[in-house]
């Protein structure tokens, strides 16, 4: 009789000590992830941000290859926004791409030359908005749908299909038309 109580206790103190365990190592999972989650949520909007300009410096690419080409000359691009706004801003003649994010991607309140394109971060809280804008006025005069007028694209699980056309020129200004 006395045989059986210890082996009840042997199997508890098991029990209790495996508990134990796994709790510590619950508690270890959860102190690494709030460490680790913040730094990789930052590296995340750094790599959209990378991606965005790349986009930007695409849509550079393909009006200047328009503006060479002639009116009537339309291209269009697959547009991929995982997260913020791209912008055509056909009142300012301007694109410009907004995201908050929790990285400093450049010095907060200064504006950056990056090649045609302006970087600015904007602290907002915890959160830093992050704006890449190129801008055409001057050069072209950038549309949507034929109007001066603002168009927000924002985030989509798909893609975009973005046609940009050259619609021949105004004012010895080159007219850029996107559409959606």
């Amino acid at each position: 009789m006395k045989k059986r109580g210890k082996t009840f206790r042997k199997r508890g103190q098991i029990w209790i000590e495996t508990l134990i365990y796994t709790l510590i190592a619950l508690v270890m999972i959860g102190l690494v992830l709030t460490f680790a989650k913040p730094k990789i949520e930052e590296i995340q909007d750094n790599a959209i941000i990378e991606q965005s300009i790349k986009v930007l410096e695409g849509i550079d690419s393909i009006i200047l290859s328009l503006d060479q080409g002639g009116a009537g000359n339309k291209r269009l691009i697959d547009l991929e926004i995982k997260k913020g706004v791209l912008n055509i801003d056909g009142v300012s003649d301007m694109i410009y791409f907004e995201m908050d994010s929790k990285s400093e991607y450049s010095q907060p309140g200064e504006f950056i030359q990056y090649g045609d394109l302006i970087l600015y971060t904007e602290k907002k809280g915890e959160f830093n908005r992050v704006t890449l804008t190129r801008n055409y006025s001057g050069m072209y005069d950038i549309t949507y749908k034929g109007e001066d007028e603002l168009k927000t694209i924002t985030k989509s699980p798909s893609q975009y299909k973005l046609y940009i056309t050259h619609n021949g020129k105004n004012q010895n200004k080159t007219i850029i038309d996107f559409e959606i």
